[in-house]
């Protein structure tokens, strides 16, 4: 039998938390407060580890340790399913299991969520519940001190939230399925809107009433400019988008560094013509020249000893001996010499075509280590360019293939450049400002002047034909879409 005394205390404890929600619900300013305080402060009631606050016409409401639950999380969803199921079957006592959810459900229920979870309704006034989850199983004098806690908040949430749009239209979708509550929705709007005399008086009128009243409708002004206004709303107009866009080359010649060093210095300056053949950088040959000089010395002084062992084999057998070795010695230094000559040759890099020198300022580069295969200069031929941008993702339109594509230089914004979609890139990719955006490569069309590379600007790309008012509404939509979640 449990002690008395420890009852007493933890019966006063209770209460006085039970009493002191019960305040912070009454002084909460907003329904967002209200929903902090039924996911965070409970745990002054019970022990818990993840609470989640779900209300029938707003979906989840606030979720504990979270600012603001994102309406398109795999977690929200999950307990989106799991939270309507609750509500149409309540569990037993209160207490869930993965064996009270369907199937597909209970699968994710070791991903989500602790061992053992309590689902707490608020009523019919505030139809709802509150999921609360932890690792120990619940208590009855807990289940029952949390049903006290949801009547005292249904209560105040009940005074407090006012039904917004988006509940509404929850609602409205949730009571479809079933025709009597639809049957009362639409009857309660009807009223609300004075809706059921107009169609009273529509029902009453017979055929000649009616074409008066179209004929005194078409004379309306209103009427006309809205039926103008719906004409020039679908009216058909080319799907475009902008994105930022420059030019670029189309098949670069790019330049490694050959080796491991650091650059010496440059014998060509950005943007200017080389030849095939034309030395561009010099990498420091002050370590490849002396440990040149160190393998060749190695290597004269490995023959002379082959020499003076040769000289000796004619008498002393000994010395016959070590002449094999001494052979493998100077193929050794040898093979060292040549390929430090090699690379010594190689530490001057070529221009491997005919074109312009694109690179950055050379006095960036010059004393910096590199290493092997990291690039240092780009050559392009004088009219080998293209047009390449960056769409964002919710930019990325459906694009034919050959699309048409237009960019307006910054430095000359009257001339603008035509070209033809060559590629759009089926990856999102990271750019330098930390956003994602698709690589898309147009080919410049022909009979044009080629302007030179680098030029950046505002890209334009043409898609399909779509109607005026799904151009001006797109953005708007998907920014619905992404707030209200379905």
């Amino acid at each position: 039998m449990s002690n008395p005394v420890d009852s007493e205390a933890f019966v006063s404890h209770s209460l006085g938390a039970l009493l002191h929600l019960a305040r912070r619900a009454r002084s909460a300013g907003s329904p967002a407060e209200l929903g902090f305080i039924a996911v965070n402060e409970t745990l002054a009631l019970a022990p818990y580890r993840q609470a989640a606050l779900w209300l029938a016409d707003r979906g989840v409401v606030a979720l504990s340790g979270v600012v603001a639950p994102e309406a398109n999380a795999p977690f929200v969803h999950w307990l989106e399913r799991v939270s309507r199921r609750l509500h149409a079957h309540p569990p037993e006592g209160g207490v869930v299991s993965p064996g009270s959810l369907a199937a597909e459900d209970a699968a994710e229920w070791d991903e989500w969520l602790p061992a053992h979870a309590l689902w707490i309704p608020f009523g019919t006034a505030t139809p709802g519940g509150l999921l609360l989850a932890r690792d120990t199983p619940w208590q009855a004098g807990e289940i029952g001190l949390m049903g006290e806690w949801a009547d005292i908040w249904s209560h105040e949430w009940h005074i407090q939230a006012k039904p917004d749009a988006a509940s509404r239209w929850r609602m409205l979708a949730d009571a479809w399925p079933d025709p009597q509550r639809r049957h009362a929705l639409r009857r309660h709007w009807l009223t609300a809107h004075g809706w059921r005399f107009r169609l009273k008086r529509w029902r009453q009128a017979n055929a000649a009433d009616l074409r008066h009243q179209l004929a005194s409708l078409w004379r309306r002004r209103t009427l006309r400019y809205g039926l103008l206004a719906a004409g020039v709303l679908l009216f058909p107009v080319r799907f475009s988008v902008l994105a930022p866009g420059e030019l670029v080359p189309a098949q670069p010649a790019v330049v490694r560094a050959p080796l491991d060093g650091t650059v010496d210095k440059f014998f060509v300056a950005p943007n200017s013509q080389v030849k095939a053949g034309d030395t561009l950088f010099q990498l420091d040959l002050t370590t490849l020249s002396s440990r040149l000089a160190v393998a060749r010395q190695g290597l004269v002084t490995a023959e002379a000893e082959y020499r003076q062992s040769a000289q000796q084999a004619v008498f002393d057998p000994k010395s016959k001996a070590q002449l094999a070795i001494l052979q493998g010695r100077i193929a050794e230094r040898q093979a060292e010499a040549d390929l430090l000559a090699a690379q010594f040759a190689k530490a001057q890099a070529t221009a491997p075509r005919d074109g312009i020198v694109l690179m950055d300022d050379p006095s960036e580069w010059i004393g910096k280590p590199v290493t092997t295969g990291e690039r240092i200069i780009t050559i392009a031929g004088e009219d080998d360019a293209e047009v390449e941008a960056w769409l964002g993702p919710g930019d990325v339109i459906d694009l034919p293939p050959g699309a048409d594509v237009t960019l307006y230089l910054n430095a000359a914004p009257l001339a603008p450049v035509e070209a033809h979609l060559r590629y759009l890139a089926h990856e999102a990719v990271s750019r330098p400002d930390g956003s994602f955006a698709y690589r898309l490569r147009a080919t410049l069309a022909d009979g044009q002047d080629k302007p030179r590379v680098g030029l950046k600007g505002t890209v334009k790309v043409r898609g399909d034909h779509v109607p005026l008012v799904y151009w001006m509404l797109r953005r708007p939509l998907a920014t619905l879409r992404q707030t209200i979640g379905f």
